[in-house]
């Protein structure tokens, strides 16, 4: 199984990561531990919303789709 999720940085609300992993509680770990280059400097985080799906293409799709406009729509009505 593959997450697709949104991790909120806690200092700066207005901030939103989206991305995808098997082991979701691992990848919060690393992003709050700044092994993730793109937003070491918003960290910490917290995990605001995820979805699970069976492959990794689907998990990526998911992904690509909530970074667009129609993607952020569904997402704030989530």
């Amino acid at each position: 199984m593959y997450y697709t999720y949104v991790v909120q940085s806690v200092e700066d609300q207005n901030y939103f990561y989206k991305g995808h992993c098997e082991e979701l509680e691992k990848r919060l770990s690393e992003h709050n531990a700044k092994q993730t280059k793109s937003n070491k400097h918003k960290a910490p985080f917290r995990v605001v919303y995820f979805e699970l799906s069976e492959t990794r293409e689907e998990a990526v799709r998911k992904e690509k789709y909530w970074k667009t406009a129609a993607g952020r729509r569904y997402l704030q009505k989530k």
